[in-house]
């Protein structure tokens, strides 16, 4: 079962975090699409075609679950398009905010991510959830 890991990618604070995560979904079973690591990153605009259809055309391809890197005062743009993204698909979302409650980042998250998906505060909290997914996922297939 593969899941997207979804977060900002523009420093190595952003992806060290984002691989950490990849890790902990890994070391629950999962497969997994990490957009830096899978395609690489955009360094200008003649990156653009390669990143959108590596990023989205090919890595959601097969993807049952998101994870979403929420940290920061705003999440990157990427992030919120590939939310967006993955709900018309239909494919859940787990959002993880590990640098304040939810409850206090309403402005910098949006009602609309808020509504969209679950977000936990914690890595043992996201292991938790992918545990639960993933049993849930096994009942609904069998």
């Amino acid at each position: 079962m593969k899941i997207y890991v979804a977060g900002k990618v523009r420093n190595e604070v952003e992806r060290d975090f984002l691989e950490e995560i990849d890790s902990l979904c890994k070391s629950e079973g999962f497969d997994t699409f990490l957009p830096h690591r899978d395609v690489g990153l955009a360094e200008g605009n003649k990156d653009v075609p390669k990143i959108f259809e590596g990023d989205i055309k090919e890595g959601f391809s097969d993807v049952k679950l998101v994870v979403a890197a929420l940290d920061g005062l705003h999440v990157g743009a990427g992030t919120a398009w590939e939310l967006g993204y993955a709900y018309a698909k239909e494919i859940p979302a787990i959002g993880i905010k590990t640098d304040e409650p939810v409850s206090e980042a309403l402005e910098y998250l949006s009602a609309i991510l808020v509504g969209s998906m679950d977000i936990v505060s914690s890595k043992d909290e996201l292991r938790a959830k992918l545990r639960e997914f993933a049993k849930h996922f096994s009942q609904e297939a069998s």
